[in-house]
């Protein structure tokens, strides 16, 4: 509870409140082990829930180069690859720290980057928008997806 659970929740309530620097702050707590294995003592599996929030944690914060092993381990671990919902938010969370990345490199006048930014961040929206083709299609989170990725053609 207190390596794994507590330091997301604290980080969640964080960035409601649009603090991003609180929300990392608190889950420097979540960095052992515990975070990528099982939890023992219940039935199912983390889900990489701090890891995906410190994802998001980084995303607000505009970090956007730092951010993307968090979206990454929650893509390639396998404790995400089950029906954990991380997993596949982590996809769009990819896309928009490529995104991020992309607009800043493409305001350093670095283009040549920006271009391969832009190129790796057309490639995750099209990963998450076929992994919810058959999603409910109001649900919100799909919805920005969509609106994002049409923003981007």
């Amino acid at each position: 509870m207190q390596s794994l659970w507590l330091p997301a929740i604290q980080a969640q309530l964080a960035l409601n409140k649009k603090n991003p620097a609180s929300a990392l702050t608190a889950l420097q707590a979540a960095t052992s082990p515990v975070e990528l294995g099982t939890v023992s003592f219940v039935c199912n599996i983390s889900c990489l829930y701090p890891t995906y929030v410190r994802g998001e944690a980084y995303l607000a914060a505009g970090q956007g180069k730092t951010l993307q092993p968090s979206f990454r381990r929650s893509l390639t671990t396998a404790a995400s690859s089950g029906n954990c919902w991380t997993g596949a938010l982590a996809h769009l969370g990819v896309a928009r720290a490529n995104a991020l990345q992309s607009r800043t490199l493409q305001a350093q006048e670095q283009c040549a980057e920006a271009d391969l930014a832009r190129t790796r961040t057309l490639a995750a929206y099209k990963d998450f928008l076929t992994l919810w083709k058959d999603a409910d299609p109001d649900i919100r989170i799909l919805k920005q997806a969509r609106t994002e990725y049409a923003n981007l053609q």
